[in-house]
């Protein structure tokens, strides 16, 4: 089963906190960030095969959004683009500051439990899926 969820985060909020935060309230441990647009004035994006995120500012106009939600933490990707047109993308920090809008639609998952395991493959951790134990 599966629950689409659209959201508007406002003014101010920091995009990927406010996701771990519907997360936790609806008390569920899988989620899909199936799509998101709106504009950021503050964006945190750690590149490809970069260590450290890349901090932009002005106005940021999001493209896409996407990525899981787990109770281990996000896993988000983004495109933005600057007032001039040029494109950025990148996985998504702490510290991504809404400036309008932000317009996401989850899918929820409520019979699944994601989680973040670390992949001796890759080096990362990685999605781990498993069936939600049902409650007693």
């Amino acid at each position: 089963m599966m629950l689409a969820l659209p959201l508007r985060l406002l003014p101010g909020q920091d995009l990927r906190a406010a996701l771990q935060t519907v997360l936790l309230e609806h008390g569920l441990a899988a989620a899909f960030v199936v799509q998101g647009i709106g504009s950021l004035s503050v964006a945190q994006l750690r590149l490809a095969g970069a260590s450290q995120a890349t901090t932009l500012r002005g106005d940021l106009e999001i493209l896409t959004l996407a990525g899981t939600l787990s109770p281990d933490g996000a896993h988000l990707h983004m495109a933005l683009a600057d007032a001039q047109g040029r494109v950025t993308g990148g996985h998504v920090g702490a510290g991504c500051i809404v400036r309008t809008t932000a317009e996401i639609l989850l899918a929820l998952l409520p019979e699944q439990r994601f989680s973040r395991r670390p992949d001796p493959t890759t080096g990362f951790a990685e999605l781990a899926i498993a069936a939600r134990a049902a409650p007693p």
